[in-house]
């Protein structure tokens, strides 16, 4: 494993990161695809078969190539994180990310719930529970413009929360997170209150190149990439290209992302445990190629879906 890090955080962080994702048959992630407000608006409820035995495999793999950084967001995931680390018990200290359940992007009027201390407290304290730790590494703050437009007050108010919760032991840094684009990264890195940068990012939803990444970067923060696949759609979109070796389009998109300045880790989730090993093999050559440029130009001029993707992605984010 390669390891960064960053001077908010003084300690390294794998490459690569493992998200806490199980997946339906059809590639869909399991919880959100089955009932969303169950997943996401619904503290406490806890999916069935998650954390099994094929979990483990995975858990296992991350485990012998030195992963050390984990992502799990709902609650059903958090379970199953704390229980396969009881049976699973890591070599060497990790460090785990998660949110506040149900009251990030959408799940929350305004994101009321993170600027209330009280109520934020409870939920920190209860997501302890579940994880069986002592204090969360990373807490996600994942917000839309909603709350900042709402109370100008809004980010003052999360950075005196974030302060009470490190004063307290509860947590130990915090990411910022958001679906609402440039504006509202740009506002949570001026804040101060964050110690990292939790990005949606990849060949072509790309807009945190221009400005977010080098500011987060400035500013010393940790910086987490996340859907390097698009989700899953990016290999339906290369066939369409008529790109046949899968294994040489997942490298190049991960080592895209990888390529930019700043990078700290870049979150992969898999049931598979080939695909896995497939995934990590990148670390042996973690640098671009000029065939790898030349497979994602060959993405971009031969799958119009990859396009119509791109030109989606890129009118969200830097919508104002």
């Amino acid at each position: 494993m390669l390891y960064r890090t960053a001077p908010r955080l003084g300690v390294k962080i794998s490459l690569f990161s493992m998200g806490g994702h199980e997946y339906l048959p059809d590639g869909r992630s399991r919880g959100f695809n089955e009932d969303m407000a169950k997943a996401t608006r619904t503290p406490g409820y806890i999916f069935e078969g998650f954390g099994g035995d094929k979990r483990l495999q995975v858990l296992r793999i991350a485990y012998e190539h030195g992963v050390n950084f984990f992502d799990v967001t709902q609650d059903t995931e958090k379970e199953a994180l704390c229980r396969n680390l009881k049976d699973l018990p890591p070599p060497y200290e990790i460090f785990v990310q998660t949110r506040p359940e149900g009251m990030c992007y959408s799940y929350d009027q305004y994101n009321r719930g993170l600027a209330d201390y009280g109520r934020l407290k409870a939920e920190v304290q209860r997501g302890l529970k579940l994880l069986g730790r002592d204090r969360i590494d990373f807490l996600n703050f994942g917000i839309l413009r909603w709350a900042l437009d709402h109370d100008p007050e809004y980010l003052d108010k999360l950075k005196a929360n974030i302060a009470a919760l490190k004063k307290e032991g509860l947590i130990r840094w915090a990411s910022a997170d958001t679906f609402s684009g440039e504006w509202t990264f740009l506002r949570m890195i001026e804040s101060g209150a964050f110690d990292a940068c939790n990005l949606n990012f990849n060949f072509g939803d790309w807009g945190a190149r221009r400005k977010v990444i080098p500011a987060a970067h400035a500013a010393g923060m940790a910086i987490f990439l996340r859907e390097a696949f698009f989700k899953g759609p990016l290999f339906r979109m290369g066939a369409e290209a008529g790109i046949e070796d899968r294994k040489a389009l997942a490298a190049a998109a991960l080592r895209w992302c990888l390529s930019h300045e700043g990078a700290t880790s870049l979150t992969i989730g898999t049931g598979n445990p080939d695909h896995l090993r497939g995934n990590l093999a990148v670390i042996e050559a973690p640098e671009m190629t000029e065939g790898d440029l030349a497979l994602l130009e060959r993405l971009r001029t031969g799958s119009p879906s990859f396009r119509e993707f791109e030109a989606q992605k890129t009118q969200e984010y830097f919508a104002t």
